[in-house]
């Protein structure tokens, strides 16, 4: 299984909140937007910066600018 779950942690705080289980595809949607889309067909927009990616661990971390 190739799929991982997207978190996100906002105004740089190490606290990441679960966003979408089970991804499996990540599209850009324009600056900083991004469409994420399950292997079950959910899909959830988020807005943001990856922070990190461990594919290992099946782990994406978006996360939000503190402006």
């Amino acid at each position: 299984m190739c799929e991982a779950n997207v978190y996100l942690a906002q105004d740089g705080r190490d606290e990441e909140v679960l966003v979408l289980e089970a991804v499996d595809q990540i599209l850009p949607e324009g600056p900083g937007s991004w469409r994420l889309t399950s292997i079950f067909g959910e899909q959830k927009m988020i807005n943001g910066q990856i922070r990190s990616m461990n594919l290992v661990d099946h782990r994406i971390v978006f996360e939000t600018s503190a402006d």
